[in-house]
């Protein structure tokens, strides 16, 4: 939601107040500490109001930001990750291209709910570089078509992959094993083993019929940035 509508919908709370006889515009402007034209001109849409003086009037009117907010865009934009009060774990799957761009998966974007064992969650070491607290950690996606094939026989066409997106690093899981991850690239996910060499992220596949192929770090980035998560869990559908 911008900031103009949250506006609006302020001007139709007071105007309700006013047309009801609970407030006026000279005592609005009164608890703010607004001169009555100041608040006039924002009623009948002649100018805004700044941050602080949002603040100020959603204060002297009781009122919070979530009063602003259509409940139908709250609860298409929430988190609809139940709780579980079993042995098993509630992880969202989502789109290769949320997966790789946004720290929480909001309820618009959820296209299946998975149940996995908290034990087998539990076990699965983390390793972070940079900020990553605020990502969910665990999601899911399916692996496309040429992603699957590229990684074949490690996994399938229609493959589910369990992301751990805390793991973003590129310190073997278990010594000698390479790990595999999903990457960030053209705002999607690429499924790969990860080197890197100069300022390249080396994405090698694989099955041999796939060729490696060259990402260049923009300057200033180190891989971290780039590798969404490794994969931990592959599930085949049979």
């Amino acid at each position: 939601m911008k900031f103009r509508a949250l506006q609006e919908n302020l001007r139709r709370v007071l105007w309700e107040r006013m047309n009801a006889g609970d407030l006026t515009g000279l005592r609005l402007a009164e608890q703010a500490g607004f001169k009555q034209a100041h608040i006039s001109n924002f009623l009948n849409r002649k100018r805004g109001l700044s941050l602080a003086g949002m603040d100020r009037v959603l204060s002297v009117q009781h009122l919070s930001v979530l009063d602003l907010i259509d409940p139908v865009e709250v609860n298409k934009r929430a988190s609809i990750l139940p709780p579980s009060e079993d042995d098993f774990d509630n992880v969202v799957m989502t789109e290769p291209q949320i997966a790789a761009t946004e720290p929480q998966i909001i309820s618009m974007h959820v296209k299946e709910i998975v149940k996995f064992k908290k034990s087998f969650l539990k076990r699965v070491r983390h390793e972070t570089e940079g900020y990553r607290a605020n990502w969910e950690r665990f999601v899911i996606i399916k692996a496309a078509e040429e992603e699957a094939a590229s990684m074949y026989p490690r996994m399938h066409p229609g493959a589910t992959l369990l992301l751990d997106r805390h793991y973003n690093s590129l310190i073997p899981y278990r010594k000698g094993e390479s790990n595999i991850y999903a990457i960030r690239r053209d705002g999607t996910c690429v499924i790969r083993y990860v080197e890197v060499e100069d300022n390249h992220l080396v994405l090698r596949p694989h099955n041999p019929a796939f060729s490696v192929q060259l990402l260049a770090m923009e300057q200033g980035l180190k891989p971290s940035h780039y590798l969404v998560g490794r994969v931990c869990y592959v599930g085949s559908e049979t």
